[in-house]
């Protein structure tokens, strides 16, 4: 069992030097969700629309890699609001896009999104889910916000599985995440997958990957006549 965190003491469990954060980030990823940094650039890559939500963007780190990403693939040009609640988080990232006009960042709540309705077409949810305090709020404002026929990727962080090995390594980082702060809880994958449907979503398409669990959410179109 976890106890869990307000949005405050997430913040501050945040406060670290974003130099640190996203060497921290790197072990986390790599033995924790066991992933890579090139799988994530090719899973949230395509995930962008002309208007783009990148919820719990950090440091902004994993976000310019993407945005090259797509750079070199010539895709097209996306305008970008990234959205963090922790300030240490956000002066980097802030730093990171001043000369970017094509990305606003700004401290927002993801459980209570300063947007309105049907604003932006595409949204991102990277190695985060595990530290929101509210998860469901999370999940239905992103709908919220997101336009009929919107896609919503994100990658969940699962108990650890597979060779003993690995899985002591992840869970030890897991229970260090906890106790500084930085994770509420991994989750079950049919766990997560019915908060996703609960929250109105209907499932695009889905994968796991090591311990991380990667699915693309689409809210429903609109039906019926105004």
């Amino acid at each position: 069992m976890t106890s869990g965190k307000t949005r405050d003491e997430i913040a501050e469990a945040y406060s670290s030097e974003p130099w640190w954060y996203d060497i921290r980030g790197f072990f986390i990823l790599t033995f924790a969700y066991n992933s890579t940094i090139g799988t994530q650039m090719r899973f949230f890559g395509p995930n962008f629309g002309p208007d783009h939500l990148e919820v719990a963007c950090g440091t902004g780190t994993l976000l310019e890699m993407i945005l090259n990403w797509r750079r070199r693939r010539q895709l097209p040009k996306v305008n970008v609001v990234g959205i963090d609640y922790a300030p240490s988080m956000l002066a980097g990232a802030r730093k990171r896009f001043a000369k970017d006009p094509q990305v606003k960042v700004q401290h927002a709540d993801a459980a209570d999104l300063p947007f309105p309705e049907n604003h932006f077409d595409t949204a991102n949810i990277a190695n985060s889910i595990h530290c929101f305090p509210t998860v469901d709020g999370a999940l239905r404002d992103i709908l919220r916000v997101l336009k009929p026929g919107g896609t919503l990727a994100a990658n969940v962080l699962l108990y650890p599985s597979g060779f003993a090995p690995l899985r002591w390594a992840a869970q030890k980082i897991n229970d260090w995440g906890i106790r500084k702060g930085i994770l509420y809880s991994p989750f079950e994958e049919n766990e997560i997958r019915q908060k996703i449907i609960t929250s109105g979503y209907e499932i695009a398409s889905e994968f796991k990957s090591g311990n991380t669990w990667n699915v693309i959410a689409r809210k429903p179109q609109a039906t019926g006549l105004a």
